[in-house]
């Protein structure tokens, strides 16, 4: 644990960094270093491991409680057993006012048994996915740092061929009754057994690989399915992927961060697609069919004669699936006109010829000197 890195130092945030600081850092950090955006860069690969477990510990309100006090060592589960749902103090008893009054009043970490069957924590992760992969769906593989039981003794902790003694301080419960003087005077309080550190049990012969522990950390690919519809900084919940529970506890939950790379042609907004669509001059002014790039391909477009720029045509249905009804949304054609450059001297007299025969400018010239004279012809009215 000596050559492992700060988790905050990792991330590149502040100790007192907020939920949502730590969650923005992890989401940056894991797209500059995700194994699809480096491709075979095995220091890439090892940095991407690094960020995603200090997430999995600082996004974990008890986890990273857990770390700021203890360091790496309280949320290592092959160090002290601190790792599985509690620090052990000295002799496994470490007391406070919390854990006094939580064992009176019912409840609280001193009052709960180290052998009783506990959840897998939950793990988190990210996934970064194309545009496409996020409208259409996709199914991919995540890499995730989690708890599993150890294969070498499937979770017993004891070196193969040997079993566990029952625990004869306690009786297997794992927990006994202590006594504690505090400003409150001697006070009686349930605690965990000093001899089995609340296993219940006593194992003289620990499993090598797991160190008695029944639990060893393992990086796997999980695959995961990508819903069609997804958006970016969206999370998906994977039932029984997480880490594996303790005595007999159900596995815990992988939640997957999804990250959609940027597009170079596509916008999204909700469930509709933006594109902008350039057109000359010429085309704008006579109109024409257009091959507009949308998500299942070019399509036709019709575009009338006289279409300015800033003109907006709808294309039903060819935009992004909704997440959780039927159907999709539509795509957005902005036009763009785009101004000649470059002209050719005749080019030059053909719009100079144009511009001789063309009203327009007169008619814009009417509508405005119109616009004056009611705004003059209000004013009078008012003074009257």
């Amino acid at each position: 644990m000596a050559d492992k890195r700060d988790y905050y130092e990792a991330l590149g945030v502040e100790k007192s960094a907020s939920e949502d600081e730590i969650k923005k850092a992890f989401r940056q950090q894991a797209k500059k270093y995700h194994p699809d955006v480096n491709p075979g860069n095995t220091r890439a690969e090892a940095r991407f491991k690094e960020i995603n477990e200090a997430y999995e510990v600082l996004s974990d309100s008890e986890k990273k409680a857990r770390y700021d006090r203890y360091g790496h060592a309280g949320v290592d589960p092959n160090f002290g057993g601190g790792g599985f749902g509690g620090f052990s103090g000295f002799g496994g008893m470490d007391f406070d006012l919390g854990d006094i009054f939580g064992s009176i009043f019912g409840g609280g970490s001193a009052g709960r048994s180290r052998n009783a069957p506990r959840k897998g924590e939950r793990v988190h992760a990210e996934l970064i996915v194309t545009f496409e992969e996020a409208a259409f769906g996709c199914e991919k593989e995540v890499p995730v740092m989690r708890i599993e039981t150890c294969d070498d003794c499937k979770g017993s902790g004891c070196a193969e061929g040997t079993t566990a003694e029952i625990c004869g301080e306690c009786n297997g419960r794992g927990t006994v009754t202590a006594q504690q003087r505090t400003m409150f005077g001697v006070m009686q309080s349930t605690v965990e057994c000093p001899k089995c550190s609340g296993r219940g049990k006593i194992i003289h012969q620990p499993c090598t690989k797991c160190r008695g522990l029944g639990l060893v950390r393992r990086s796997r690919n999980i695959k995961v399915s990508v819903p069609a519809g997804i958006d970016d900084g969206q999370t998906l919940s994977v039932r029984g992927q997480g880490s594996a529970g303790a005595n007999g506890g159900e596995t815990g939950d992988l939640y997957v961060t999804i990250s959609v790379l940027r597009h170079a042609v596509f916008e999204r907004e909700g469930y509709s697609v933006l594109v902008e669509m350039p057109v000359s001059f010429v085309q704008a002014a006579l109109g024409a069919e257009l091959e507009v790039p949308t998500l299942d391909g070019k399509v036709k477009y019709s575009m009338p004669e006289g279409t300015q720029t800033g003109t907006v045509f709808r294309l039903r249905g060819k935009g992004i699936q909704n997440l959780r009804g039927s159907g999709r949304g539509d795509q957005f054609v902005t036009v763009t006109v785009k101004v000649p450059t470059g002209l050719s001297g005749e080019q030059k007299e053909i719009l100079r010829q144009f511009a001789a025969t063309d009203d327009s400018k007169d008619t814009e010239d009417t509508a405005t000197n119109s616009d004056n004279d009611n705004r003059n012809t209000k004013k009078k009215r008012k003074r009257k």
